[in-house]
């Protein structure tokens, strides 16, 4: 976390928590969700308009990534100085991008070892690795096909709607937060 943050979050200990302003989607890209875009509805529910706007502000993009983190119940955020901006997952809270040698990077930059290779019953391709279960980039499929041909990870068949449970992390930490 950055050194700014932790001093707004020491100077201003009482900021409201954000919710339903931020999302993340399948291809870790962060979009931001005006009253428009959360009136046309949930982030995930593939309604037009609902997602809201794609962060291209590549300075922001990096803030946010730096600052990303989640809390004991399995809800994503963003701390953004003192004030806590909760993410609407589209899927997973980290989207791999596999690397030609199968290594693994977050949507936000870090490295990470595969632990796990899930698919669920829609073809999804998910990962397990010390920092968390994450969905793979829709353009890394093959390369991480390679991986399995390979031998190097071994698929594991789920159900998606069993994965938030199984692996700790909330889609809608503003449903679960009752808002």
């Amino acid at each position: 976390m950055d050194d700014i943050v932790k001093q707004a979050m020491t100077k201003w200990p009482n900021v409201p928590d954000c919710y339903g302003w931020l999302g993340l989607d399948v291809r870790g890209d962060w979009y931001m969700r005006d009253d428009a875009a959360q009136a046309c509805g949930a982030f995930s529910s593939g309604l037009p308009g609902a997602k809201g706007s794609v962060l291209r502000h590549d300075k922001l993009v990096a803030f946010i990534a730096r600052n990303y983190t989640c809390n004991d119940q399995g809800a994503w955020f963003f701390q953004n100085g003192p004030q806590r901006v909760y993410v609407e997952l589209e899927a997973t809270p980290w989207v791999w991008r596999v690397q030609q040698d199968y290594s693994l990077r977050t949507h936000t930059g870090e490295p990470a070892q595969c632990t796990a290779c899930l698919t669920d019953e829609y073809g999804w391709l998910y990962l397990q690795t010390p920092l968390g279960l994450g969905l793979v980039h829709s353009l890394d499929v093959v390369q991480a096909s390679e991986a399995i041909e390979r031998g190097r990870w071994s698929l594991t068949e789920v159900l998606r709607h069993t994965l938030p449970g199984r692996y700790g992390y909330l889609t809608s930490p503003q449903s679960s937060n009752g808002c």
